[in-house]
């Protein structure tokens, strides 16, 4: 396989999808240990939930729940990610162990985010945003969707670059479910391959959400969605995804075994 598949551990109370499940840090190292031995290339630790309508916690909360877990697993010889939009929770967590910073905002919810990551020798995610869970959906309008996601993802390119931070650590997120409604989605995700032409690798992140429950009749169980976010998962390697983040790497692993022996004509 070449696209990589990153396993989510949410260190939550109230994450859509897993939320108190792995609160405890033993807990969430167990999770992450178990992800790896099913096949996850990254684990990518968060302690802040960005489902719609959550909060902002502490940064302090934040980072007492994410930085144990993250040296453990580090330690373990996990190439870890923490999900943060704090630059001081960014710091922190490289300091742990940490090799890559995904900032769903994209460096835009704390000023610090780009500076504080040139500093280090960590990659940086950046995710296409327009404003807090609290009400991100009100920021959901759009001309031309895919123009505009990309051209602003271009600037966080620039912005990244004005840092210091040069364009091999940078990783691009069309931001799925963040601002966007269901079609929306959709309509970015068929235009995967002009996002993965600004030259940056591509990470997708469907897992479970909420269009994908709508495609499936709205009511669908979340875990119920993992079929779809395979799915998902196979067509976005296909179109040269770099990685894809998702709660089940069972599913998405045997998918893009799949995808990649279609794509090669063997296994």
């Amino acid at each position: 396989m070449s696209c990589l598949i990153m396993g989510i551990v949410n260190v939550t109370p109230d994450s859509f999808s897993d939320g108190g499940r792995y609160l405890d840090a033993d807990a969430a190292i167990a999770q992450g240990l178990l992800l790896l031995s099913q096949g996850a290339d990254l684990l990518d630790v968060g302690g802040e939930s960005t489902r719609p309508g959550s909060e902002r916690v502490p940064v302090e909360v934040e980072q007492e729940r994410v930085l144990p877990v993250i040296a453990a697993l580090a330690a373990a010889g996990a190439t870890v990610s923490v999900d943060t939009m704090n630059a001081a929770t960014a710091g922190a967590a490289v300091a742990a162990g940490a090799r890559i910073v995904n900032d769903v905002s994209g460096g835009l919810a704390d000023p610090d985010m780009l500076p504080a990551v040139a500093a280090t020798d960590a990659d940086i995610a950046l995710g296409h945003w327009r404003g807090h869970s609290s009400d991100m959906y009100a920021r959901a309008e759009y001309g031309d969707v895919v123009r505009e996601v990309s051209a602003e993802l271009a600037g966080r390119v620039e912005a990244a670059a004005a840092a210091g931070i040069a364009p091999s650590r940078l990783i691009l997120d069309p931001g799925i479910g963040f601002g966007k409604r269901g079609a929306q989605n959709w309509e970015v995700l068929r235009a995967l391959p002009q996002l993965t032409g600004i030259g940056s690798r591509v990470l997708v992140g469907a897992s479970r959400k909420r269009f994908l429950g709508d495609l499936l009749g709205g009511d669908a169980a979340v875990e119920r969605r993992d079929l779809a976010t395979a799915v998902t998962s196979a067509l976005a390697a296909r179109e040269g995804a770099w990685a894809v983040r998702v709660h089940d790497v069972v599913s998405t692993r045997d998918a893009l075994l799949v995808e990649a022996a279609w794509r090669k004509g063997h296994a």
